[in-house]
């Protein structure tokens, strides 16, 4: 990105100017499955952020530099994702069920040495958060989740305004190859159309951000890790979220549950009251002012929320 680009891209936001992830360290971490690729940097109280699709942990780039004065923050890639390891396609899609893509964090915040943490999470980053709080009660202790409803929740309160709207869901969950065929064929359409859900300026995303999810958008191995991990969603994420839900496993910690404005979630659901039923704990949150890319939209806001919650 060149100084005259990221100073447009700032002043567009009103934002102060920085480095893209100013003082954070990349590096790749081995878990059980392969190899991680992730940010972290900071000092103070763990905080992992998880990112949502078609993205990276590049998503985070406006609000981890200001979060790292206050928290440690590891960012990964989730497994199927930009630079982290992406298993083959199977019949029964596990090894992109959202429990193992749980596990992956848990053993990544292992390597870093924390017991407990919190989770800042975002679309289906934010799905494995859920099933990680479920999974491991005792090492979560906040938990926040921007622009979804359980995936249950979605599946069984869908209607056409929903299979409109969130059509890919029924699309990548196809049988392997057939999305990663059409997507392949033309990955920058394809990414152009998959992010403008909502009405955005071309320059919407930070170029060095666009780049990294571009590189990821090209490359067929992420196109299919993307699609089963929605036919896991579709499976085997459905069959483990009934069984938690029949054995009565909530969430045991403080939620905080953010949905953009001018998406669907709000429109289509009472995010909140649909939260309480998943959750044990005190549950707060709201509406921001942006589309579905809160974290990208709307920084400043998304900071708000995470300084007041997770303090």
């Amino acid at each position: 990105m060149s100084p005259i680009a990221a100073e447009r891209f700032q002043a567009s936001r009103g934002e102060v100017r920085m480095s893209f992830f100013n003082d954070f360290k990349l590096e790749t971490i081995s878990v059980d499955g392969g190899d991680v690729r992730l940010r972290h940097g900071g000092s103070g109280p763990p905080l992992l952020l998880v990112h949502g699709n078609p993205q990276t942990h590049a998503m985070w780039h406006a609000v981890a530099p200001k979060l790292a004065q206050r928290f440690t923050l590891i960012c990964p890639d989730l497994r199927g994702y930009g630079g982290s390891f992406k298993p083959a396609a199977t019949p029964d899609h596990a090894p992109y069920a959202k429990r193992e893509m749980a596990f992956d964090l848990v053993q990544l915040m292992d390597h870093f040495g924390y017991d407990t943490f919190m989770i800042g999470s975002h679309d289906r980053g934010a799905r494995v958060a859920h099933r990680l709080a479920i999974d491991y009660p005792d090492r979560i202790r906040m938990l926040a989740v921007l622009d979804i409803i359980p995936t249950i929740e979605h599946f069984e309160r869908a209607d056409m305004a929903f299979a409109m709207g969130y059509y890919h869901w029924f699309w990548f969950a196809q049988p392997h190859p057939f999305p990663e065929n059409i997507i392949n064929a033309a990955p920058d359409d394809w990414f152009r159309a998959h992010t403008s859900r909502e009405p955005k300026d071309p320059d919407f995303f930070h170029p060095d951000a666009l780049s990294d999810y571009m590189a990821a958008a090209r490359n067929p191995d992420v196109i299919l890790g993307m699609c089963e991990d929605y036919r896991a969603a579709a499976t085997i994420d459905l069959e483990h979220d009934r069984i938690s839900r029949a054995a009565g496993l909530k969430i045991r910690c403080p939620l905080l549950v953010l949905w953009g404005a001018k998406g669907k979630i709000g429109q289509w659901y009472d995010p909140l009251a649909i939260w309480r039923q998943y959750c044990t704990a005190e549950v707060t949150g709201g509406e921001v002012n942006s589309g579905h890319y809160l974290a990208e939209e709307a920084p400043n806001d998304v900071l708000s929320h995470f300084k007041s919650f997770f303090s």
